[in-house]
């Protein structure tokens, strides 16, 4: 029956087109609605590259996640034949009573990942380009690198259009509603039908998941890009790890030299929470590099001018973990949203878990840390994205 799917799936980026995927191959008939061009910079699933790490300081729960992340984001290349995902160490860094240096350790322990202790001065002789005070300590861990972000959302939807999901761009949805055992989604060029929804719309859950999601806020980001200038030899990936420097009150991370723009660098958190996604503003200002300059000047001196930036978006829940999980008052949807600004390096998995989800409700990935009913807010009906 014409606009009538097995699933379909509100929005397309890093979460969406995995779930594209998983649902097509196995043999779902699918379609993909998303608002924006594919693989645009108008949400979170943009700027060149994103960490990938397994000894996770959030919360020992995500390490069996993100290492099926890696098995499928590995399977992936394998099955395009593309270059998605590169290995490189990573340095977790931070003063004493570091909640970040704390959680990766904590990852460690309970799973018993290798990693090298390191203090402040093992890192900069290891690291020369680092300034880091002497009572600073470091965990360095191998099991970690970077994730090529448009390429992989490419793959992802390149790979589901070949098993023939059905993936419309430029479709802005203006509503879904639960019939029956069903769905029904409305957008700006018509209505469709199916026997099951997956909601992975980004910062716009924030309206289409208004009950589940009732918690969730909008922080824009900014991806910044520093001159290394006649320095760059000591940045290139032999050399300088990726990193994660827990300063104090202005957390921020950043990737060797990988492109001719130089180092890529961003604040972590820290800035206003929006409840409106079309509220961000997408142009980056010399405040935004100058916001992050003093943090460079005391750890990473001597970088030059800011080469390029990008803008993107943090979708955050009240606890800064994510939300996975089957819609508390409607079991044929499933949702996912709320990646407060690390979720993307699990895209590979949570396409393959919200794909269970929709297949039966249940997934063997362990996910009870995400449930949707945690913050006490899941009342549902009709959803509008007015």
């Amino acid at each position: 029956m014409a606009n009538t799917y097995d699933v379909i799936v509100l929005g397309v980026g890093g979460m969406g087109s995995a779930a594209c995927f998983e649902l097509a191959r196995r043999g779902r008939r699918v379609l993909g609605l998303e608002q924006f061009p594919l693989v645009h910079a108008r949400g979170s699933s943009h700027g060149h590259t994103r960490i990938i790490r397994t000894a996770y300081a959030e919360h020992p729960d995500y390490v069996p996640l993100v290492r099926r992340a890696f098995e499928r984001w590995y399977e992936l290349e394998q099955l395009t034949g593309r270059h998605l995902l590169t290995e490189c160490p990573c340095l977790n860094v931070g003063p004493p009573g570091s909640e970040h240096v704390a959680g990766v350790r904590a990852s460690v322990r309970e799973h018993r990942l290798e990693a090298e202790e390191l203090t402040a001065a093992e890192v900069v002789r290891r690291f020369p380009a680092f300034r880091f005070p002497a009572d600073y300590a470091g965990v360095l861990e191998r099991a970690a690198g970077f994730l090529y972000v448009e390429d992989c959302v490419r793959a992802h939807i390149d790979s589901a259009v070949s098993l023939g999901a059905d993936i419309r761009a430029e479709e802005p949805v203006r509503s879904w509603e639960a019939v029956g055992g069903g769905v029904r989604v409305t957008t700006d060029r018509g209505t469709y039908s199916a026997a099951k929804l997956v909601v992975t719309a980004g910062a716009w859950a924030t309206r289409l998941l208004a009950d589940v999601g009732d918690g969730l806020k909008v922080m824009r980001q900014t991806l910044l890009w520093f001159d290394a200038g006649p320095r760059r030899a000591e940045f290139t990936r032999d050399r300088f790890p990726l990193f994660i420097c827990d300063a104090p009150g202005a957390p921020f991370y950043g990737f060797p030299a990988i492109d001719p723009h130089g180092l890529k660098i961003a604040r972590h958190y820290g800035q206003p929470e929006l409840s409106d996604p079309d509220g961000v503003d997408w142009d980056v200002t010399a405040d935004d590099a100058s916001a992050i300059r003093p943090l460079m000047d005391a750890h990473i001196p001597g970088l030059g001018a800011l080469m390029k930036g990008q803008v993107c978006m943090y979708t955050v829940s009240p606890d800064h973990h994510f939300v996975i999980d089957s819609h508390p008052a409607h079991p044929q949807v499933s949702v996912a949203c709320g990646f407060s600004g690390h979720g993307f390096k699990f895209a590979s998995a949570v396409g393959e878990v919200l794909a269970d989800l929709a297949d039966s409700g249940t997934t063997r990935h362990g996910i009870g840390l995400f449930r949707a009913t945690r913050f006490g807010n899941a009342e549902c009906g009709t959803r509008s994205a007015e």
